[in-house]
């Protein structure tokens, strides 16, 4: 069966060299070397075949050890950091070290104590690992690249745990709570749809403000605020979505704010690479954060969007 494939689960053990990762790993099942019966509890299934998920390979070391490649930014290999996968068919007292071996930077947090991301379905709650169980070093079995190596041991094996670089926020996410904002029907609040991405997903812009300041002539003091041009970076959305929160609060400081400000939001300005998984590039394996001179339509277009909305409310005599 074909890596990628979301049909019966793939059997092997080794996944070939780094120029095969081609796509994420699909309910695939790491049996040991030279065994042929049918899998068996212990024999783990990795998948990263969902929303926002990222694992592009999996080759057993020992009894107790893998190493886990990412899978790179979708048509740029350069750029390897996210990583976001679910692990089955444990074992309960059963001990892991996963090693990530192909990261793309050298500075990471991950050297000042940040730690990799866990849940189950038991337990649906964000927890970072101990930091006494990570560790980040340079590998000389891996061309002396930077590797980041956890110790885990599954503890319920009907559990399916979910492994993540940091905190994952999806674009479908974003989009129901977007949907709820709408829902509440504040007469402050304004969502409308900019532009599309490549893959003809939302490029949402909303508006808070007094509707006063929405009259025809009115002055406008205007706050744009941007987020998640790059994908991994997913606190972008937390902090996007807090400040929405706030904004069309009740807070005696929100309301000042929407009285005398309009805040303008395009809270996820690379939609696609937020739902494939990508680090730090669009579909088109594009870093935005460098297109802002001159987007395309065709191959930026939520910057081109963005860039068009700015450019003319700074050329509106009405807007400040």
């Amino acid at each position: 069966m074909a890596e990628g494939s979301q049909s019966a689960p793939e059997a092997g053990n080794d996944m070939g060299n780094d120029d095969a990762i081609g796509g994420n790993v699909s309910k695939y099942i790491v049996l040991p070397t030279g065994y042929c019966g049918q899998p068996k509890k212990g024999h783990l299934i990795f998948d990263a075949c969902f929303e926002s998920g990222n694992l592009g390979r999996v080759d057993q070391v020992s009894e107790f050890e893998y190493d886990l490649f990412i899978r790179p930014d979708t048509c740029n290999p350069r750029f390897r950091v996210w990583f976001n996968f679910t692990v089955e068919n444990v074992k309960e007292s059963q001990r892991v070290i996963f090693n990530i071996v192909n990261f793309s930077k050298t500075k990471s947090l991950y050297r000042d104590g940040m730690a990799p991301m866990v849940k189950s379905t038991s337990r649906p709650k964000w927890q970072r690992l101990p930091p006494k169980n990570v560790y980040y070093y340079r590998c000389p079995d891996h061309r002396k690249n930077y590797v980041m190596s956890f110790a885990f041991c599954f503890d319920r094996e009907e559990d399916i745990y979910q492994f993540a670089y940091c905190y994952p926020y999806t674009y479908t996410r974003f989009q129901h709570y977007l949907d709820s904002l709408q829902k509440r029907n504040m007469d402050y609040f304004f969502r409308e749809q900019l532009g599309q991405s490549v893959q003809q997903r939302k490029l949402d812009l909303l508006t808070i403000t007094s509707p006063d300041n929405l009259r025809e002539g009115a002055e406008q003091k205007v706050v744009f605020i941007t987020g998640r041009v790059h994908p991994g970076e997913t606190p972008s959305s937390f902090v996007c979505q807090g400040i929405i929160d706030f904004l069309v609060s009740q807070h005696p400081i929100a309301r000042v704010l929407r009285e005398y400000l309009v805040f303008k939001i395009a809270p996820m300005l690379n939609p696609d690479g937020v739902y494939l998984g990508n680090y730090r590039c669009s579909l088109m394996g594009f870093d935005l954060n460098r297109h802002w001179l001159d987007p395309s339509p065709w191959v930026h277009p939520t910057l081109h969007g963005v860039k068009q909305l700015i450019v003319q409310m700074y050329n509106d005599p009405v807007s400040n």
